[in-house]
């Protein structure tokens, strides 16, 4: 994306809200990573995929500051509800604050501790599960997610270029690396799953389970 100039994108699409441009800017001042942040382009991506695919039930693996699960709630359909994992037990007072104050955060319903461990103890079938947590386990997350998800249901999944990395992993040979490798040639080549990947920020995956 370096050839294209975000600032004409950013000025040429929906405007972000402004409770998120505040949820934004404070992540920046008080979080280390703030990259990690989905921002206004990948947030308002978010919000039209559920406003054109209508999910009930949304999983999201990695709250992180809350920005993309309130992406994700703005456009849910009535009735609908996030659950959204986040490993990191002192973001949860930030978070429940957050939600409980938030345009749309009636809507989720957060969870700490590991996805690898939530995900079957959460008794739910999903409509779309957003994955944005450690990038190593990828792939485990997609073989406990499949059992819970029916044909038509979709995923998507965050950093799967991992900064064009994945381009070159004879040189960089760490695990993330390797590890999304590995996960962008397992959902290729999987009978259950037609996927694009699109060149969005870190590169972003969007599955659809037959």
């Amino acid at each position: 994306m370096d050839s294209i100039d975000n600032d004409y994108i950013l000025s040429h699409i929906s405007p972000e809200p402004e409770h998120l441009n505040r949820l934004y800017r404070r992540t920046h001042l008080n979080h280390l990573y703030p990259r990690m942040c989905s921002g206004h382009l990948q947030g308002r991506m978010l919000a039209m995929i559920v406003s054109m695919i209508k999910p009930h039930r949304v999983l999201e693996l990695g709250t992180f500051t809350g920005y993309s699960a309130l992406c994700l709630a703005e456009t849910l359909p009535e009735g609908g509800e996030i659950h959204t994992v986040e490993i990191d037990d002192e973001m949860e007072d930030e978070l429940t604050e957050l939600f409980s104050t938030s345009p749309g955060g009636d809507r989720v319903k957060l969870h700490i501790g590991d996805a690898l461990q939530l995900i079957p103890a959460i008794n739910e079938e999903w409509d779309l599960v957003y994955i944005d947590a450690n990038k190593r386990d990828y792939i485990a997350y997609i073989d406990l997610l499949l059992p819970r998800m029916r044909p038509g249901s979709f995923i998507i999944a965050d950093n799967t270029l991992w900064d064009g990395k994945v381009f070159d992993t004879a040189t960089h040979r760490d695990p993330q690396t390797l590890g999304l490798d590995s996960f962008n040639t397992y959902v290729a080549s999987h009978p259950r799953l037609a996927s694009v990947i699109l060149p969005l920020r870190d590169g972003l995956t969007l599955i659809r389970v037959e």
